[in-house]
């Protein structure tokens, strides 16, 4: 049985990170899809094992907590795990919106997403 819980030292593989860097985006861009593809990852990776069925539980609250128990920071922790809702709530309704999964989102989903973000008019 797999942790969930347990830290993922590279959540986005070097062929993702190729593809974001080949996108034809400024560089700008180029980053904030990065950020999306890295916390989507976190966010399926923490959802991938469905173990904690009980929905009292915040699984992203408690996978953040343990991320923060490297540095003994909980200022980290409450941080992290903020930025992490947020973008879990941008993407989930962006994903509703196009008809996805956030399970299925990709790459060229996380770009329109960054376009649409900077042209809102698309």
């Amino acid at each position: 049985m797999s942790n969930h819980l347990d830290p993922s030292p590279h959540p986005l593989n070097i062929q993702t990170i190729q593809e974001i860097d080949n996108l034809d985006l400024p560089i700008m861009q180029k980053h904030h899809v990065r950020i999306l593809a890295h916390c989507l990852q976190i966010l399926k990776n923490i959802n991938s094992d469905n173990i904690i069925k009980n929905k009292n539980k915040n699984t992203l609250r408690e996978w953040c907590d343990n991320q923060s128990r490297k540095f003994d920071d909980k200022k980290f922790s409450d941080l992290f795990y903020a930025q992490l809702e947020s973008t879990s709530k941008k993407l989930n309704i962006f994903s509703r919106r196009i008809g996805k999964s956030i399970h299925d989102l990709e790459i060229d989903d996380l770009v329109t997403l960054v376009e649409n973000a900077r042209n809102p008019s698309n």
